[in-house]
C-alpha cells in the first residue's frame, strides 16, 4: 500500500470509529511501525484534518472532506458498477443504509474507497458470506458518500443519474 493511499485509509478508518483510535492499533492494522503512523497523522495534521491525540489515541474531529447521502436503486448485478463509479470519481462509499417498515433505519458501515476494498466486498456477498441490504428493500438503498470537494459529489451524482441508480423522487 503506497503511502498515500494508506494516509486515506488511516483518516477514513478513524472517522468510522466512534472512540479513539491507538497508534498501536494503527500500526498493527496497515503493517507498519508506530514512527510511520506518528508520520502519517502529521501529513494529514498539515493536510487539514483536525486530529488530536488522546490518552487513548488519536481522534478526528473535524475533517476538509465534504459527504452527501445518494438514494440508490439498482440490481445485485449492478452493485459492482455502482461501487467502481463512485470510487474511481474520488469517492468513499462510508456506509450502506435502508429504510425497512418495521425495523427502521438498518445500516451497515463499509469506508470502501479502492478497488481493493470493492473486490473484496463483492467477494463476500458473492460467497454467501453476506447479502446486501438492499436485498431487504427489493434493490433501493442510500450511501453515504464522502468526498474532497462539492465538484466530486456532483460528478459522482451525474455519473450515478446517467447508469440510472439514482433512485427516482417520489
Amino acid at each position: 500500500m503506497k503511502a498515500d493511499e494508506r494516509r486515506k485509509a488511516i483518516v477514513t478508518y478513524l472517522m468510522s470509529q466512534q472512540k479513539a483510535v491507538s497508534g498501536g492499533a494503527l500500526s498493527e492494522r496497515f503493517s507498519v511501525s508506530r514512527q510511520i503512523i506518528v508520520q502519517d497523522i502529521a501529513v494529514l495534521k498539515a493536510s487539514g484534518y483536525d486530529i488530536i491525540s488522546t490518552h487513548n489515541g488519536y481522534i478526528v474531529q473535524d475533517t476538509p472532506l465534504v459527504q452527501r447521502v445518494f438514494k440508490v436503486f439498482h440490481s445485485s448485478e449492478e452493485t459492482e458498477d455502482e461501487l467502481s463509479t463512485i470510487v474511481s470519481l474520488g469517492g468513499t462509499v462510508v456506509d450502506v443504509f435502508v429504510w425497512h417498515k418495521v425495523y427502521g433505519k438498518i445500516e451497515a458501515g463499509l469506508n470502501i474507497f479502492s478497488p481493493m476494498h470493492i473486490k473484496q466486498f463483492i467477494e463476500g456477498v458473492r460467497t454467501g458470506k453476506s447479502t446486501e441490504l438492499m436485498s431487504i428493500t427489493g434493490g433501493y438503498h442510500y450511501h453515504t458518500v464522502r468526498a474532497d470537494s462539492e465538484e466530486i459529489l456532483d460528478r459522482i451524482y451525474e455519473a450515478l443519474k446517467k447508469k440510472n441508480y439514482i433512485a427516482p423522487e417520489i
